[in-house]
């Protein structure tokens, strides 16, 4: 089984990253096998609405990240969306991620039906909720059935690595990959 996280963090390998390697982490000691995908620094626009992906699968413009991006998520059996908060919700590149890969599933129904999925997101102060929020919403829409944790899926800190001291927000991380690895074991 494998499990795609989608980072849509602007930071390589920052808090949105490490709070995601620790879900991996727990899904991996289970013989789950886990791929980061990270949009910093790579292209991602917004949908067009053109209404083109009806029946292709994917979207039809290519000369961007999205179609790598959203055709390992239609072959993997889990997905972790994560995503830092800025301007109290999902980053830019996340969004048009969720837009795009909205639309192609909306045109093309099923192509997530019964995969597992999670949202985290790294917070410095406030917005967490309404980012995981977003997130969550995309995967619910798209009939994935969404694992929970103990508490919110978001982990504080402001510099790179400050949110591997929030200790109640990584042990909920922690949790959320073992609740992830047991609904993959049980769907697949």
């Amino acid at each position: 089984m494998l499990v795609l996280g989608i980072n849509g963090s602007a930071r390589l390998n920052g808090n949105t990253a490490l709070i995601m390697n620790v879900v991996f982490e727990r899904l991996e000691a289970q013989g789950i096998q886990t791929e980061l995908l990270q949009l910093a620094a790579r292209e991602m626009t917004p949908c067009r609405g053109c209404f083109a992906c009806k029946g292709c699968g994917n979207c039809v413009f290519k000369d961007d990240y999205f179609s790598e991006c959203f055709e390992k998520m239609a072959k993997a059996d889990g997905v972790l969306l994560g995503s830092p908060v800025y301007s109290a919700d999902v980053s830019a590149r996340m969004k048009a991620f969720l837009e795009r890969a909205g639309v192609v599933v909306a045109t093309n129904p099923g192509m997530l039906k019964r995969k597992v999925g999670a949202s985290v997101a790294a917070v410095r102060r406030g917005g967490g909720l309404t980012a995981v929020d977003t997130m969550n919403h995309f995967l619910l829409n798209k009939e994935v059935v969404v694992a929970g944790s103990t508490y919110w899926n978001m982990v504080y800190g402001k510099g790179v690595g400050d949110v591997l001291t929030d200790e109640e927000g990584i042990s909920n991380m922690r949790n959320l990959g073992d609740n992830m690895a047991w609904l993959l074991k049980r769907i697949r």
